[in-house]
């Protein structure tokens, strides 16, 4: 039997990713060959540094300086975009590929949450597959499991950490008591924060990843605009000592729920319980929890960034398309993907926790219930460590279910109170 022609990959990026892809490739080739039926070679790249020590043996490769050009190439089958971004050379790269005939495989979060309709629609056209594993979660296959393993369910709600470095952040607060800029620095020195934390800790790196897994999941455009965000900037250690008191974690989680008015997409700091599967994620992991209707939830956890993991899902996309798998790009065909109808944040309806600076004088607590009581928001628990007179205090109050907008009005009362000194704080809860 005539063995089946190699699958002919250019790379576009040889950063963390690429050198993991090329890596993994090389020193997985036998076991890679035996589960797909064909050999998977890189036969083109795309790099800026061409002099740097990749950790493989790159003589034999074509090079390009542009990766736009490379993917036109006309002796690739498939072209793996890693270069990120979600314009400029990496959406022109996706494009010439399509164009070209080639199948593309991204880690990019940024593309799919700004372009991914219009892309997933461009490959269906020409008959083409755009894969995507590695853009959620790194090495967990979300997408796969959403996407093919839970293909025979509605799906009610996907929430979960989406982001490692805000995740190993809160961690780390919580276990050392330090806050959150120390904290920071730390996680910068070490690699798990960039030089310019502002996509991690602000919440649109989880926002970007979620936005596509609400395609995914609902079977809907992909709209990152619909996307409400906040990132984890103002959490104090105080906040997180609280929570530990109250039988909560912090996270910053991505959640997408189906609803009455529509689909629901968040990005914000959440309390979750302690024992929950998503409470129990610490440190720089990952976890995505799907809640379908014949099968309830499913819990995936595991490394969500890095070399190795990422890698891991690339490959992962690269052994579909040797194999001549083909799944729609978000589960159904493009043309047939729904419009998405947002239900906004301030339909929200749930329990919050509120962290209050105040004067510690008589009649403060009267005036906070007060605003609260006015916007009918009922009042669960009340917490204040020991007395100081005339001095600053704070108080930690939570509430019952009630409406995002309705909480929202009751803040600003509580925070145009004389006696309350700094901005209210509030968190969610999610009792998952």
């Amino acid at each position: 039997m005539k063995a089946a022609a190699p699958l002919k990959v250019g790379i576009a990026g040889l950063g963390t990713v690429g050198g993991g892809v090329l890596r993994l490739l090389e020193t997985q080739a036998e076991l890679l060959e035996a589960r797909c039926g064909r050999r998977i070679i890189v036969t083109a790249v795309s790099a800026r540094d061409r002099t740097k020590d990749r950790g493989t043996d790159l003589s034999a490769v074509r090079w390009y300086d542009d990766a736009s050009v490379m993917a036109t190439d006309p002796d690739l089958d498939v072209v793996v975009e890693l270069v990120g971004g979600s314009d400029g050379i990496a959406k022109r790269t996706v494009e010439a590929a399509f164009a070209h005939g080639r199948h593309v495989v991204t880690a990019n979060k940024a593309l799919l949450a700004h372009h991914g309709a219009a892309l997933a629609l461009a490959a269906e056209e020409k008959g083409l597959t755009l894969a995507y594993e590695a853009a959620v979660a790194g090495g967990i296959p979300a997408i796969k499991g959403l996407r093919e393993g839970l293909a025979g369910n509605n799906i009610r709600e996907v929430h979960g950490i989406l982001n490692g470095t805000c995740n190993y952040i809160l961690t780390e607060m919580r276990t050392t008591g330090r806050e959150f800029a120390e904290v920071l620095a730390d996680a910068q020195k070490l690699g798990y924060a960039e030089a310019d934390p502002s996509f991690d800790i602000d919440g649109i790196d989880a926002a970007h990843k979620l936005a596509v897994l609400t395609g995914v999941a609902f079977g809907v455009t992909v709209d990152f605009a619909a996307v409400h965000v906040e990132g984890i900037r103002h959490i104090s250690s105080l906040d997180i000592e609280y929570a530990q008191e109250l039988g909560y974690r912090i996270r910053l989680l991505g959640i997408a729920r189906r609803t009455d008015q529509g689909i629901e997409q968040r990005v914000h700091p959440c309390m979750v319980p302690i024992g929950s599967p998503i409470g129990a994620t610490d440190g720089v992991f990952n976890a995505v929890v799907a809640d379908g209707d014949f099968v309830d939830k499913v819990v995936l956890v595991g490394r969500g960034a890095g070399a190795g993991p990422t890698a891991s899902a690339v490959v992962a996309d690269l052994l579909d398309i040797a194999r001549g798998r083909s799944t729609p790009t978000f589960g159904v065909p493009a043309g047939r993907l729904a419009s998405l109808v947002a239900s906004p944040i301030d339909r929200r309806k749930g329990r919050y926790y509120v962290r209050l600076m105040v004067v510690d004088r008589p009649g403060v607590i009267a005036d906070i219930a007060a605003s609260l009581r006015d916007q009918n928001v009922s009042m669960e628990a009340f917490l204040q460590r020991g007395r100081a007179p005339g001095e600053a205090v704070p108080v930690v109050l939570t509430t019952h279910d009630t409406e995002e907008a309705a909480m929202q009005r009751a803040l600003a009362l509580i925070g145009g109170l004389d006696a309350v000194l700094e901005p209210p704080r509030m968190i969610r809860i999610e009792d998952f």
